[in-house]
């Protein structure tokens, strides 16, 4: 295997990493508003998360930063052609940890509900714009020979993309309430687990329909198993989320994100960014691709940088795994 495959494996692993991480926290942001019914149960859902989501953030630095490193030419391609829809979730990634440390900075109750609608949309935005981008990704995209994006932004928003926006909307959705499930107790972890069938059955049929049609149109043995594996995987974590076994849920809704990520690059591979003009003029991992030397460096460093990122994540959650509860909440102080 040649560097810049490794490469490829790695940025998608990184990509994984994302979206299984912050998929529950714009999960749990989503459920501000679907599921807390007052001030003190919406600070028991930002509490589960605070300690963790700018460390989950982590992996989307580095997954941008390998992606310009390793394959310069995809990274140019992908950020000028999807320039608006990617300026739009950085946006709401800003506000959204502006939102997380001002909300509790004054005491006025409006102060701190629009604080709480920007963490509502600003995890909304970006788990919907995701699935858009990456469905836009594998599908292909207008690039001429240059290897230079010339579609429009309406091209972006086709009906695979879309779908696949929905996807991961529910699916980050799904993903937080099962995680609501695991850190609380009380009523919210009750409502959470029913809440969790609701959004998972609609999860699992949006689920489905994208995966296969991506299957039908670029599929092979490989992907059809990551197929197999992320829907059975939903599904389980339903039946788990019924039996009231929140771990076993939590970790088989992100079977269900890793196999789904991982079908879409074997779908992709040996390509990174298709155009949908003329195969030849597509970006693959060979014409797309860094030097040897700088692919070389780049190896070296992620051997020595990922253990330690590993471990000190590991350890933040470790220290931060109990379960809370709106009894957990102090009255504020002012």
């Amino acid at each position: 295997m040649e560097l810049h495959d490794v490469w490829f494996v790695l940025i998608a692993v990184l990509w994984t990493g994302y979206f299984f991480l912050e998929g529950f926290d714009f999960g749990v942001g989503v459920l501000t508003r679907l599921l807390a019914r007052d001030r003190a149960e919406k600070r028991v859902l930002i509490n589960t998360i605070g300690p963790v989501w700018d460390g989950n953030e982590v992996w989307l630095l580095t997954a941008g930063g390998a992606t310009f490193a390793a394959f310069p030419e995809w990274y140019a391609t992908l950020f000028s052609g999807f320039y608006l829809p990617l300026l739009l979730i950085l946006v709401c990634l800003i506000i959204r940890g502006v939102a997380f440390e001002y909300r509790v900075k004054r005491p006025e109750e409006r102060w701190q509900r629009n604080w709480e609608t920007a963490i509502f949309w600003t995890s909304l935005i970006p788990a919907f714009l995701w699935g858009v981008a990456f469905g836009n990704i594998v599908r292909g995209v207008k690039i001429d020979a240059e290897f230079e994006y010339v579609g429009t932004v309406w091209d972006l928003l086709n009906p695979y993309a879309l779908l696949g926006g929905l996807v991961t909307l529910t699916l980050f959705t799904f993903h937080g309430t099962v995680f609501t499930a695991l850190k609380t107790v009380g009523e919210i972890r009750e409502r959470a687990r029913r809440l969790a069938l609701r959004v998972g059955l609609v999860t699992a049929v949006l689920a489905s329909a994208f995966l296969l049609w991506t299957q039908a149109d670029k599929g092979d043995g490989t992907s059809l198993l990551a197929l197999v594996v992320a829907v059975a995987a939903l599904v389980a974590a339903l039946v788990a989320n019924q039996a009231g076994r929140e771990g076993w849920s939590f970790t088989l809704s992100g079977v269900t994100i890793v196999a789904a990520v991982a079908m879409l690059f074997l779908t992709l591979f040996p390509n990174v960014m298709p155009s949908t003009l003329d195969a030849d003029w597509s970006l693959t991992v060979t014409n797309a691709s860094s030097s040897p030397y700088t692919l070389k460096i780049m190896t070296w460093l992620a051997v020595i940088a990922t253990p330690v990122v590993l471990l000190y994540q590991g350890w933040t959650y470790w220290v931060f795994r109990k379960r809370i509860g709106t009894q957990h909440i102090a009255d504020p102080v002012h």
